[in-house]
């Protein structure tokens, strides 16, 4: 099982903003791949779904970016998720738009 964890910050005023591209991504993830409904669980939203045979599960925190280890942690203990298996899709405003590092 491989959990996939979009970071961004809750709220309309945040929705299109740069800051959550880790939100954006999710949710594209979860609507290609025909995910089931995203459900309220660890402080954030979750959608189950598999990707190329394995299960994959995806979470949106709805802490504020800040705060966003609190819903990670919460999930990864209660689903017995290794560090190793869990993906952070997040921006990274130190960098201008489209540059890697």
């Amino acid at each position: 099982m491989i959990l996939v964890v979009g970071l961004g910050n809750p709220g309309t005023e945040y929705a299109r903003n740069r800051h959550n591209i880790g939100f954006m991504a999710a949710d594209e993830l979860v609507r290609r791949h025909s995910f089931g409904p995203w459900r309220s669980k660890f402080q954030g939203e979750l959608a189950e779904g598999t990707i190329g045979g394995d299960k994959v599960l995806v979470l949106k925190p709805l802490t504020y970016m800040n705060l966003s280890g609190q819903s990670v942690a919460a999930a990864a203990r209660f689903l017995k998720v290794p560090v190793e298996d869990v993906v952070v899709i997040h921006d990274e405003l130190d960098l201008p738009p489209a540059v890697c590092a």
